[in-house]
This record gives C-alpha cells, sequence and structure tokens, in this order.
C-alpha cells in the first residue's frame, strides 16, 4: 500500500500498520478428503421437489466420535437443533448439551423442521432413531441437521426410506464426503469443502499424519451469533469432547461469528466438530502446543469455509473482507470489520464499484462490540463480556486509516486518489477494506459479500 500525495506525515506509519495486520497462515485446500475413522455420503430421499440431493450422512467406523457443538441463538430454534442439544447431553451431561459423543450426524435439506412445534420435535427423533437402526447404535449417539423453508415439516416416511437405502451405501472416501456435501445445499450455487493436513504426535512423540476436513452450507440468512448456517468439520486426530469444545468456541468467534451475508441468523445454524481418534494420536493436554496446533488446523478449514459462505452468498458477485488493526483489543477490531462488512450501503457500493470510503467510516463509527457469550468464547472472562457486550467500539476519526482495494483513501482526512483506479481495482472476485484505528494492538478480520438485485430477486418468493 502506498500512502496517498498530500497525506499528513504521520498517516504514513499508521498506514504501514494496515499491511501487517495478520501473522502468515496456513492455507487450506479446497478439496474434500474424509479422515480416517468416518463414512460419509448423500443422496436424493425425496424431500426436495426439484430432486436434487437432500440426504446427508456423516457415520463413524467403530466407536462414537468425540464430539462438539455451538449452536444458534435464535429463540426459534429448529428441532434438530434441540434434538442435537439433548443427544449430546443424554451422552455427557457435563457438556449441558454443548459436547459428548456420536456416532453419527444426518442432514436433511428443503426443510428446516423450524417453527413445527412438538410434532416437529417427534419427526427429529423419529428420524435419528432410523438412522441409528440403520448403523446399529443407539439414537442418542446421532445427531441432526436441518436446512430449508422454515414452518414446514419432514417428510419422515420418505426420509426414513431414504436413510434405509442410503447407509449401506456410505464409503470411507472423499467421494461419499463430496456426496455429502451436496446434499447440504439450498440456495447454494456450488458445494464447499475445505481441508488441512499436519502432523501431531502419539503417546511416544512420534510424528503422525493427521487430517481436518470440513464441509459447509449457506449462503441466505446469514448473520452468526455462536454459529451461522451449517457446517460439520472431521478430524482422525484424538482429543476429548471438552477440548474440541474449547477449540471450536474460539475458533466459532474468529471465523463463523464473523460472517454476514443480509444480517438475519437463522434457526437452524449448527457446525459439529468430530474427532475419530482414528489416527492414532495422542489426546492434547488443554494449553499444550499439541492442541494450539489442532485449533490453528480447525481454524484453518473454518476461515476456509466461511470465505467460500460469503464468496457464494445469496445473489452475490463479490466477496467483501474488511481487516481491522490498531484497535484497543481484538474484540473492538472484530466488531469493526463485522460492522463494515455487515452495512448493506458499503455491500451496496461493492456492487456498484463505487470507492464511497464514508460508508466505510460510517460503519466504523457505529461498531458495537458482540453479544457476551461470543466475547466469552474468544477468550474473554465471563464478568468483562458481561460488562462489554454491546458497547461501543472506542474509535477517534483523527488517528482512523482506511484503504479500498489496496489504495489508501484517509488518513485521519481525505486522501487525494482516482476513484476510476480504485473502482477498476474493485472490479474482481474480492475486494478487500482495510481500517487502522490507531490506538492499539487489536486486529481482526470479517467477511461479508455485495448486495445486489439478484439477492432481493431470489428472496422475494422463497416460499411460493
Amino acid at each position: 500500500m502506498t500512502s496517498g500525495e498530500g497525506a499528513p506525515s504521520v498517516a504514513a506509519a499508521r498506514l504501514e500498520a494496515l499491511g501487517r495486520l495478520a501473522p502468515h497462515r496456513p492455507e487450506a485446500e479446497r478439496f474434500a478428503a474424509l479422515p480416517a475413522g468416518f463414512l460419509a455420503g448423500g443422496s436424493a430421499a425425496g424431500i426436495k421437489r426439484s430432486g436434487k440431493p437432500d440426504l446427508a450422512i456423516v457415520a463413524t467406523t467403530g466407536r462414537p466420535a468425540a464430539a462438539a457443538a455451538v449452536f444458534t441463538t435464535n429463540a426459534f430454534a429448529a428441532a434438530p437443533v434441540r434434538r442435537s442439544r439433548a443427544n449430546l447431553a443424554a451422552s455427557m451431561p457435563s457438556g449441558d448439551g454443548c459436547y459428548g459423543l456420536a456416532r453419527a450426524i444426518v442432514a436433511t435439506s428443503g426443510s428446516a423442521n423450524a417453527a413445527t412445534g412438538r410434532a416437529g420435535d417427534v419427526d427429529q427423533e423419529a428420524i435419528c432413531a432410523a438412522v441409528g437402526q440403520a448403523l446399529g447404535s443407539a439414537p442418542a449417539e446421532v445427531l441432526a441437521l436441518s436446512t430449508g423453508l422454515i414452518g414446514t415439516r419432514l417428510p419422515v416416511p420418505v426420509v426414513v426410506a431414504g436413510v434405509a437405502a442410503l447407509v449401506p451405501r456410505l464409503t470411507a472416501d472423499a467421494a461419499g464426503l463430496e456426496a455429502a456435501a451436496r446434499a447440504l445445499m439450498t440456495t447454494d450455487s456450488r458445494p464447499k469443502w475445505a481441508t488441512i493436513r499436519l502432523e501431531l504426535p502419539d503417546a511416544s512423540g512420534r510424528g503422525i499424519p493427521v487430517t481436518v476436513s470440513g464441509i459447509a452450507k449457506g449462503v441466505g440468512m446469514i448473520h452468526p451469533r455462536m454459529a451461522t448456517m451449517l457446517a460439520i468439520v472431521l478430524t482422525d486426530a484424538a482429543a476429548d469432547p471438552g477440548t474440541l469444545r474449547a477449540i471450536l468456541r474460539r475458533v466459532a468467534a474468529r471465523t463463523w461469528d464473523q460472517l454476514t451475508v443480509d444480517g438475519d441468523t437463522s434457526t437452524n445454524d449448527t457446525v459439529f466438530l468430530l474427532a475419530s481418534g482414528a489416527a492414532g494420536t495422542a489426546a492434547p493436554a488443554a494449553g499444550s502446543q499439541e492442541e494450539t496446533r489442532l485449533e490453528a488446523a480447525v481454524e484453518t478449514v473454518a476461515r476456509d469455509l466461511a470465505r467460500q459462505q460469503a464468496a457464494d452468498g445469496e445473489g452475490a458477485t463479490t466477496l467483501i473482507v474488511c481487516e481491522v488493526s490498531g484497535a484497543r483489543d481484538d474484540a473492538e477490531a472484530r466488531a469493526v470489520a463485522r460492522s463494515v462488512v455487515s452495512s448493506s450501503l458499503v455491500k451496496a457500493a461493492v456492487h456498484g464499484r463505487d470507492p464511497n470510503w464514508g460508508r466505510i467510516a460510517s460503519a466504523t463509527g457505529i461498531a458495537r462490540l458482540a453479544d457476551a457469550a461470543v466475547l466469552e468464547a474468544a477468550g474473554m472472562d465471563a464478568a468483562t463480556a458481561r460488562d462489554r457486550a454491546g458497547s461501543p467500539v472506542h474509535c477517534d476519526p483523527d488517528r482512523t486509516r482506511i484503504a479500498i482495494a489496496g489504495t489508501d483513501v484517509f488518513a485521519g482526512v481525505p486522501l487525494p486518489f482516482d476513484p476510476a483506479v480504485v473502482s477498476a481495482a474493485m472490479d474482481a472476485p474480492e475486494v478487500l477494506v482495510r481500517v487502522d484505528l490507531g490506538l492499539g494492538d487489536g486486529s481482526g478480520e470479517a467477511f461479508g459479500c455485495d448486495l445486489t438485485e439478484a439477492y432481493v430477486v431470489e428472496n422475494s418468493a422463497y416460499s411460493t
């Protein structure tokens, strides 16, 4: 990045900080690799009238896997969310419905099974029971995901028949995971998967190859609070459920909780993280280097999936990434980043390739910290999180610096720049916005997409 001609002399150092936002991080690879210890598959059971794939199952090859989850905080939480919480609690009461053991995940697409009352709960119980019976496991060992139209019930006989047909065809290869990813899709234009490989030690300290892989769906009704959309992350590393839960909460706060498409938090948002232990590694101790490395791998996969989801937002043509540095702490940096990518005015400007930096400044100035649960998940102590939740971010316009698509546009005062040049740079699959607050060492990022006419068209008649 270069400082604009005529910029105040104090600007240069702060603008340089924009290019130093994040340390080098490993990148996930965009392919599906099924970790050892799992089977997967997907099929068209008949839930969708289109005849497209709508049923996915991921199962362990033997004993139950350690499992952790983050769920929507929407008061209209769907039946699969409630069933999954109950089943996790049944397997491990100490986990309070957030971690435990699981033999399988069943996902249905085409009906959200949300706001369906007790009948929807009964439907979900029947589907979990059918999966358990087909796999020879207890119904309480089955977790559930659903996506689609709110207020519609699942056709249980159709789903049960689909489960019976799909379970014998589950495979322990990439094709099975790819089929599951496609069956998750609703308005997604393409499946989403990501994989990273690393080494972790076994009990003797010998390095063992480990795979972390994830699939996800979700391109509309996306604005996270502890989770967004649907995602399944799998690893063949060993880990106890409590460790997985701690890892997933922190990762979600830095990735999926920083993702938005349209400002609406779904009734069905769920992320599952399962560890089979089939690679033969030792379970990492809390706070150990091994836990840190596993968490970094999970975060790499989660971040890549979140970027894919933003890029594929309903009607979207452009991925918007906002990187924030110079905040008082990371929580305030993440709040600003999320405020910027959530702004309908910023999203519309990106769609029109309009370098209207005033909209970015405005979104920065109204940023507020996340909910207490999100702050606590990211590492803030509970009392401080409660006290700071929803509070305004500290911002000094004289210290704030803004850059759009590599060009500095504001450094306490407007900077001269060529709008045509910046507009041309914005005509790309990804637009990077950088904001430096000049107040501290906090940094964060968020992912969003442009707002287009196609989004309005797609959602104006979604149920009809």
